[in-house]
């Protein structure tokens, strides 16, 4: 299957909105509101099929500090698995990434092994399920502490959201 990734245009929030829904029923991606979409539409890739022109998967760069960035609702249509597309898309996020000045991304995944395939590492938590300190320094977590996103909250394994990430893994990947 040949696609094209390309940056997401509002155009294509619908779509994203599908893809999410396909895996959110499950409880593989955290549902979002569609307002926060088309909100977000800057920080979305998406694939799309060279021979229909249609949309089938999508994936997110969210920028959370300085040198560190979490990939996001990463999300292929159930008939493209296998394929190549996810893999395809994950690296455009990746060189994304350089090219903005980050060194460490993160992400919240189900998909261990696939992450695994692109040099992603388990990390892990504290006593206390927060986030290793040497993840990140003290100085830093402090700071995030003061974001309202939800997904800064999950890096941080913030006892609020605690219900939405149980039994995904965190995972880090050094450029």
């Amino acid at each position: 299957m040949e696609v094209t990734i390309r940056r997401a245009r509002t155009d294509d929030v619908r779509t994203v909105r599908r893809l999410i829904d396909a895996y959110s029923q499950d409880g593989i991606l955290l549902d979002k509101p569609t307002v926060t979409l088309f909100e977000s539409v800057q920080e979305f890739w998406v694939a799309e099929r060279l021979d229909t022109g249609e949309v089938v998967a999508c994936g997110a760069l969210h920028v959370m500090w300085l040198d560190l960035a979490e990939v996001r609702t990463l999300a292929v249509d159930p008939i493209c698995r296998g394929h190549g597309v996810g893999h395809r898309l994950l690296e455009q996020l990746v060189e994304t990434a350089r090219g903005l000045g980050v060194r460490r991304i993160f992400c919240l995944t189900f998909e261990v092994a696939f992450f695994a395939k692109h040099g992603f590492i388990e990390i892990g938590e504290t006593d206390d399920g927060t986030t290793d300190p040497a993840v990140i320094a003290t100085e830093v977590y402090e700071e995030l502490l003061h974001s309202y996103d939800e997904g800064v909250a999950e890096f941080l394994g913030l006892e609020r959201v605690k219900p939405n990430t149980l039994g995904n893994s965190r995972m880090l990947l050094h450029l």
